[in-house]
């Protein structure tokens, strides 16, 4: 039987469009904007100036405190300018932009990288490695992976969950890295589980993804400590809770951290940061990214540098398409709708999809029926429908109240939502206003 969480959830159209599509290498871009903020909590410092040549794998932000993360130049090049530009959330942001030297830039991505199976860091010095070389979670959180890693001395690690599902319908950058980096994977994986001291490593993978199942099973045949489970196709069955439930049937604290029951989560593309982090000495500077859409020419996936306009990937895939009424960065579940394509890709980038106008246009709202099917498909037990009228109403602490900041925004109400209430818009917003009322009362 395929596990899976026991609370809420549905099952949207997969449409994997890319699923079959080798990753494929986007010419480097002539120039790159690297926002210093790519990350959960404070934004980088800005290390570089006007005019200042600058080296593939320069540090050219440093963390500017604890949770916070290092920033490094995807490409060799000119610093032409330190600016602030619209980012894929659609807020103006401190970014630096590098005009690309293609003599001195090699182009050498993470494909190109050979297997280096031979672990010989201490754990202390892989943490440090982690943290100086900007990893994040590139599953979409970003939260800096160092902080995560910094296991507290009262609390108890038995197990690491490595992320592959990949819930989300039309993103495969994952299952393309699960299905051509397999190895390498397996490598960060001890290297996490070296660093950590944990013995139990179990990879989760939706059942869609049988390909990658099989081959991580026989890579696994003689991997002592690392289990494969087959995962019901179920949304959103990628939401840390959520896998932490189905896996190990350990339910994390309402207002808590899978940490708390023993347990740290990090996605597949995070691992394999890590790994080229440990075994070569490679800062985070490029990722996969899935440009889809069911009218694109050439829908695909990419290593893409970080810094690299969305308008690059559009263009690598055929243009947009004529009748295109919403370009999402992410996923069409959780992502946002673009103000435009020149905004850059970023270390959270997972995908790029196109929408054409007979399916991006949303339902005339209308009053709720009370039909409680948002109370029904909630993963976290909420009741959405009385969190959207309490912010409507301008009640949010009332809101903080019925556990709003406990929603993942995860977008399965407005999805089920008859009524076509735009239940997720309110209640991202509530919570906007909940937490700044929270931190000006402390």
């Amino acid at each position: 039987m395929l596990r899976t969480f026991p609370k809420g959830g549905i099952h949207p159209p997969e449409n994997k469009l890319t699923s079959s599509k080798p990753i494929q290498k986007l010419p480097v871009p002539k120039v790159v904007y690297v926002p210093i903020s790519q990350h959960i909590g404070i934004p980088a410092e800005i290390v570089v100036e006007v005019k200042e040549k600058v080296a593939t794998g320069q540090v050219i932000a440093k963390s500017g405190g604890y949770v916070s993360s290092n920033i490094h130049a995807p490409v060799a090049g000119t610093v032409t300018k330190l600016d602030k530009i619209v980012d894929t959330r659609g807020y103006k942001t401190q970014c630096i932009v590098i005009r690309t030297d293609l003599k001195d830039e090699s182009n050498l991505e993470a494909a190109d990288l050979p297997l280096k199976k031979e672990i010989t860091m201490e754990p202390g010095e892989i943490l440090q490695r982690i943290s100086d070389f900007g990893i994040v979670g590139l599953g979409g959180a970003t939260f800096p992976s160092h902080v995560k890693l910094n296991i507290k001395a009262d609390k108890t690690l038995d197990c690491l969950i490595i992320n592959g599902v990949e819930c989300e319908p039309y993103l495969t950058a994952d299952h393309r890295l699960m299905l051509e980096k397999a190895e390498e994977i397996l490598v960060g994986i001890r290297i996490l589980m070296h660093a950590l001291d944990v013995r139990r490593a179990i990879i989760g993978i939706e059942n869609n993804k049988r390909d990658a199942i099989d081959l991580f099973r026989k890579l696994t045949r003689e991997a002592p400590g690392i289990q494969i489970a087959a995962l019901k196709v179920k949304y959103p069955q990628g939401g840390e809770k959520q896998l932490v439930r189905a896996l190990l049937k350990r339910e994390v604290p309402k207002n808590g951290l899978p940490l708390d029951v023993g347990v740290v989560v990090h996605n597949v593309g995070t691992v394999f940061a890590i790994y080229q982090a440990v075994q070569h000495h490679r800062p985070l500077m490029d990722r996969v990214v899935t440009v889809t859409g069911k009218k694109l020419e050439n829908p695909s996936n990419f290593w893409v540098k970080i810094g690299t306009p969305i308008s690059d990937l559009l263009e690598a895939v055929g243009g947009v398409p004529e009748g295109t009424r919403k370009i999402v960065s992410g996923g069409p579940m959780m992502g946002k709708a673009l103000k435009s394509t020149d905004v850059p890709v970023t270390k959270g980038t997972s995908g790029i999809l196109v929408i054409p106008g007979d399916e991006a246009s949303r339902g005339k709202p209308s009053s709720c029926i009370r039909c409680g099917e948002c109370v029904e498909v909630c993963p976290m037990g909420l009741e959405p429908h009385l969190l959207m009228n309490l912010t409507e109403k301008g009640m949010y602490q009332a809101a903080a109240r019925e556990d709003i900041m406990t929603c993942i925004e995860c977008g399965s109400c407005s999805y089920v939502c008859p009524s076509h209430r735009p239940l997720l818009d309110y209640i991202r917003f509530g919570k906007t206003i909940a937490k700044q009322l929270e931190s000006n009362k402390g």
